[in-house]
């Protein structure tokens, strides 16, 4: 695979909300309602300007509906991911996907400074990833017919 010359910065640009969070006293519906109000499959979980964990569709199924818990009376803090993988936004979108493989996720929260100012997923770096190679074969068509 080619490596792509786009950044985390790039695409943090181009989408409509860079940063959505919850804070880890939520109740994992409030988590679930703005998830679907947003359509997006994560959301960082972050305490007064720390982030302290990601919550996922993933942590949902498994950690509440495959263990009998209730949505309204579960916290974000109980079941979120603490651990998390993330990036500074000048790094390339080749390296994102690979980390992203090889820890199998499928968010990426973006640091700077260890700030949080957004999020990637898997879907806006293939997304990219496919816009670079498509602008590529449209140039060498261009060379090629010039």
């Amino acid at each position: 695979m080619q490596k792509t010359t786009r950044t985390v910065e790039q695409v943090l640009a181009r989408k409509p909300h860079r940063l959505l969070s919850v804070a880890p006293d939520a109740s994992v519906f409030d988590a679930l309602t703005l998830l679907a109000r947003h359509d997006v499959g994560a959301l960082v979980v972050i305490d007064g300007e720390r982030l302290v964990g990601i919550f996922s569709e993933r942590d949902y199924a498994r950690q509440v509906v495959l263990q009998g818990k209730t949505s309204r009376e579960t916290r974000v803090r109980d079941i979120m991911t603490p651990k998390v993988v993330c990036v500074r936004p000048d790094q390339n979108l080749h390296d994102c996907m690979v980390l992203m493989t090889d820890r199998r996720i499928r968010h990426l929260p973006v640091l700077d400074h260890k700030k949080v100012v957004g999020v990637i997923s898997i879907g806006d770096v293939v997304k990219e990833v496919i816009a670079e190679q498509q602008l590529m074969i449209e140039q060498l068509e261009q060379y090629i017919h010039s």
